[in-house]
């Protein structure tokens, strides 16, 4: 079975729930980082981080500049900014253009983060209101990564899945707990 070294996932409308739901699937012990895009306000403190963080599931933090990527933690794309993935595995934070109306973009994130794990990464699109996410999953699977997208009937917004899927490069639409589960097999391998 491939290795996996990263996991990208992109949320807008209903994210939070939806994150807290996927990382309390996940088992004691997971170590593939998760590198999150929760669209949220540009004057939102790191709430989301520390709510997530408090799951005990894996280290939570939001993303800083020129971090080293580490196995066991997840990260979140701070409020107003892009979060780009370096080719040294660190992040870069930008506050270029808005796409797609926002900032931090799933695009932007997809797109690095692609170029640099190329068939070792993952690209999970959850519930969202927007298409955000939809060219960085073709991006993903140009470079040869796996795609999967919350099944939209069980999305709070089923705009950005469904968009994801329109591409035709989503290899799996899971609900949550299935991702969950679907992540979980790919750690103990």
């Amino acid at each position: 079975m491939k290795t996996y070294e990263a996991i990208v996932i992109g949320s807008s409308a209903g994210g939070m729930y939806a994150l807290k739901n996927l990382i309390e699937g996940l088992k004691s012990g997971f170590r593939i980082p998760l590198i999150i895009v929760q669209h949220l306000s540009p004057h939102s403190e790191n709430y989301l981080a520390h709510f997530l963080d408090q799951l005990g599931i894996l280290q939570v933090k939001e993303a800083d500049e020129r971090e080293k990527i580490k196995q066991g933690y997840a990260y979140i794309a701070p409020p107003n900014f892009h979060l780009l993935i370096e080719a040294d595995q660190t992040f870069s934070l930008t506050v270029e253009e808005k796409v797609n109306y926002a900032r931090p973009s799933i695009d932007v994130l997809f797109e690095t983060a692609a170029s640099v794990y190329r068939e070792r990464l993952i690209g999970i699109i959850l519930t969202g209101a927007n298409h955000d996410g939809a060219n960085g999953v073709k991006v993903i699977k140009a470079h040869g990564g796996f795609t999967m997208a919350q099944n939209p009937a069980t999305a709070e917004s089923d705009i950005m899945p469904k968009a994801a899927i329109a591409t035709g490069k989503i290899d799996k639409i899971l609900d949550i707990s299935e991702i969950s589960d679907f992540l979980n097999s790919l750690n103990n391998s």
